[in-house]
């Protein structure tokens, strides 16, 4: 059967594609945000995962404001990143797991989940970056992958305690799946930050430590935090700890945190690392 590894942790911030391209990473700037990803990576080639299912959101690249769908599952079988802009060059086409996606789709369907399937869907910077941060130098060939797409642009968006429901019946779904993988999920995004209006450049590092504390202890008091509770507290693109709270439904409830960091700034924004096995 199919068992879950463990989860991760991300900033999927577009800045940090243009650093990689550019090769800033020891740059005062840029260093210990990059460094602090060195002992994940060491897990993840210890563990050497079969399948990675990401949850992100997407910016307007595959689903923009005309079409906004609040759970969309990727069942291709390889996925292309076309959201390079800031002049980056192009980057290896990621491989899917269709095979397994298929499975928690209908498992998802069966469970009540209205999610919307794409066999052919562009992946943008909430994907690739984490990506690129995991396996440096673009050596995820060996890795398979699965996006899941959450809403968190385009009101009315899912509940944090929906997107929790949500990861866990796809971690049920893939303990069911009948064939030996290996899984690590990883939930991108966030911190605080805000992007536009008077609040522009907005970061609450308390709110952001609570988070990281509660997604391991308590994740069922997130919860009973609304969209509206995440934008005012961690500003407009706060409703990303979603992606989080999708994570971490699918793990165990009880976990080891094997690694934690936490960053700011970093493009505006408050950048959280955790390895949770």
């Amino acid at each position: 059967m199919a068992q879950v590894l463990g989860g991760i942790t991300t900033s999927h911030i577009p800045a940090i594609g243009k650093a990689i391209d550019e090769g800033l990473q020891d740059t005062p700037y840029w260093k210990s945000f990059f460094d602090a990803y060195q002992p994940v990576r060491e897990w993840l080639n210890e563990q050497q995962p079969d399948v990675a299912i990401i949850f992100y959101n997407d910016h307007g690249l595959e689903f923009f404001i005309d079409r906004k769908p609040t759970f969309a599952i990727g069942v291709a079988e390889e996925y292309h990143n076309a959201d390079e802009g800031w002049g980056i060059k192009p980057i290896p086409t990621i491989r899917g797991e269709a095979e397994l996606a298929w499975h928690i789709c209908n498992e998802l369907v069966d469970q009540e989940f209205d999610i919307t399937i794409c066999q052919e869907m562009k992946v943008d910077h909430g994907l690739t970056v984490p990506m690129q941060l995991m396996w440096p130098g673009y050596q995820y060939d060996h890795i398979k992958v699965i996006p899941v797409c959450i809403n968190v642009e385009q009101h009315p968006m899912p509940s944090p305690k929906r997107c929790y429901d949500l990861g866990k019946a796809m971690g049920d779904a893939i303990r069911n799946f009948d064939k030996d993988l290996k899984v690590v999920v990883l939930g991108t995004g966030g911190l605080s930050h805000q992007l536009d209006g008077e609040r522009a450049g907005f970061i609450n590092k308390e709110f952001d430590l609570y988070c990281m504390d509660k997604i391991v202890n308590e994740p069922e008091a997130l919860t009973k935090l609304t969209v509206r509770d995440l934008v005012e507290q961690a500003g407009s693109q706060g409703p990303e700890l979603n992606m989080w709270l999708g994570m971490r439904g699918v793990l165990n409830p009880q976990l080891t945190v094997k690694h934690s960091n936490y960053h700011i700034p970093i493009s505006n924004t408050g950048a959280g690392l955790l390895l949770l096995e």
